[in-house]
């Protein structure tokens, strides 16, 4: 039975993360699994789920979106999203009430894989953009695969704060990354987008109550300034649209093409790893076709943030990496924390 190693597991990556208090409850679940009839219950059929399942996010994700429902008024007494005051012992009764009392709404969430849209990693993705747009003035069209609910897409529409006191993006955005950037100084560029265009294999409708509700609910509770980022994030979809598509990354690569007078961007973050070799094979022929087709006139540029290499045998680090053509000149512009802020610069 892996269930509570991978209670465990995820409870270490939480603590490390800055989350203390699902670093808690994970292991507390982890403890109680062997005598808490309603948690075998629940987790029944999933007792050998692999890691990368994510299973315990599933549950407390499941959970956390009664409580921001409102289903589960006792137990949001204590979860900081709704304004509750956190503690383990006093949370716990009423955390299994919870399970009891939503069991099938509970249950049904396992199913699910956890939805994120990271707001704050949009200071990888914007830092790119202004070198892009530094070397190409030219109109942007922004692409991005493993998009969830497109909200990264709007990156251009965010306020991003130095610890110099120096700024870039509207002042009177409701979405402000702080620090979001540290280190090297970033080129200054006139950054306009004028075509967005996400896909994801289940995309997230981020204009509906129940999409809103899916991505609040895998954020961490006690993480307010991420509520924070996602909530604003809500409030610029309502204006600036996005084409959010139901596609894989394979088949939304091969119906792109450069245009004229453009430059084409192709952003993703921590997604690349779920791709299956074979379509990692497959996305490489076609980014290799679009660099191939890539002029002065129509440049194409690659941007991602993902756990990667520096050179053979190093550590993976959160890399930012942005190659652009038709040079092919690829550059390592920083490393990101896993949520995204700050970024690096190098």
């Amino acid at each position: 039975m892996q269930t509570p190693h991978a209670f465990r597991v995820q409870a270490q990556a939480c603590a490390e993360l800055g989350s203390p208090m699902y670093a808690a409850l994970l292991t507390r679940i982890a403890d109680e699994l062997a005598g808490e009839p309603i948690l075998g219950e629940i987790l029944q059929g999933h007792e050998d789920d692999p890691g990368p399942s994510a299973l315990a996010l599933r549950l407390v994700g499941g959970v956390h979106r009664q409580v921001l429902a409102g289903d589960a008024t006792e137990l949001a007494e204590h979860y900081p999203s709704v304004g509750g005051r956190w503690s383990l012992d006093a949370a716990w009764p009423a955390f299994l009430s919870t399970l009891r009392q939503r069991k099938d709404e509970i249950v049904a969430a396992l199913d699910s894989a956890p939805q994120t849209n990271e707001v704050g990693r949009a200071s990888a993705l914007l830092g790119g953009l202004l070198h892009v747009a530094a070397e190409h003035p030219l109109p942007i069209r922004l692409f991005e695969i493993g998009a969830s609910g497109g909200l990264n897409l709007r990156a251009d529409q965010f306020r991003y704060l130095r610890a110099d006191g120096t700024s870039w993006g509207p002042a009177d955005s409701p979405v402000v990354l702080d620090p979001a950037w540290q280190g090297a100084s970033l080129p200054a560029a006139d950054v306009r987008v004028v075509e967005r265009v996400g896909t994801d294999l289940a995309p997230v409708d981020v204009a509906s109550e129940p999409g809103r509700l899916t991505l609040l609910s895998y954020v961490w509770p006690d993480m307010l300034a991420r509520l924070a980022r996602l909530r604003g994030a809500f409030e610029v979809a309502d204006r600036v649209p996005a084409d959010l598509r139901p596609t894989d990354a394979v088949t939304m690569l091969k119906e792109l093409w450069l245009r004229s007078g453009t430059v084409t961007v192709l952003w993703h973050s921590f997604m690349w790893q779920y791709l299956s070799t074979e379509d990692k094979v497959a996305a490489a022929d076609r980014l290799e076709a679009l660099a191939a087709s890539a002029t002065p006139d129509q440049p194409f540029a690659w941007l991602r943030l993902e756990p990667e290499r520096r050179r053979p045998g190093a550590d993976r680090e959160f890399l930012v990496v942005l190659q652009t053509w038709p040079t092919g000149e690829r550059r390592v512009l920083g490393t990101a924390a896993p949520h995204g802020v700050p970024t690096i610069l190098e």
